[in-house]
């Protein structure tokens, strides 16, 4: 089974992603992609850590999420939007090479049998990037977003805290 919950920044996403996946697994998994950029970023993470309890098991991954094994497991994926930066940086911010291996690696991490609640941001409702790079990627967000809703067997679309039942 696979969600996708998107929204803007602080719409709310993760908390309701956590909340549904504590509904359906009373030890659900955690699966953090971020790379702690700066000092914010850090003190970003640490809160999402604090916001979990000893019922969590958590994982970290910044690029190859299909080499864990989450058989049987219920899974917050947090999120699409990082972990696309992990491999447009990489990749020195080649579009097409980026788009193939982020498709590739999802559907590879599609292939085990989990429930998948995946969160993603909504970047291209904000302002036009001033910036190439930042224009490339709200592009790539986008695309990468609907190849992940596509599969989705429910998406949520959050806004101001509240879900909106997309799919």
């Amino acid at each position: 089974m696979l969600y996708y919950i998107s929204g803007g920044q602080r719409s709310g996403k993760s908390r309701y992603a956590q909340n549904l996946a504590l509904q359906l697994s009373p030890n659900p998994v955690y699966l953090a992609t971020s790379r702690a950029w700066d000092e914010d970023h850090r003190q970003r993470i640490a809160q999402h850590v604090t916001d979990r309890d000893a019922r969590w098991t958590t994982l970290e991954e910044e690029k190859y999420l299909s080499r864990l094994d989450l058989t049987g497991r219920t899974v917050v994926l947090d999120c699409v939007t990082l972990w696309l930066t992990n491999f447009f940086t990489d990749s020195e911010y080649q579009v097409e090479k980026t788009l193939q291996q982020t498709r590739d690696e999802f559907d590879k991490l599609m292939r085990q049998d989990c429930t998948l609640l995946v969160i993603s941001n909504e970047i291209g409702m904000g302002l036009h990037a001033p910036t190439e790079a930042g224009r490339k990627f709200a592009d790539l967000q986008g695309w990468v977003n609907q190849h992940i809703a596509q599969r989705a067997d429910r998406a949520i679309f959050m806004v101001s805290g509240l879900p909106l039942a997309v799919k």
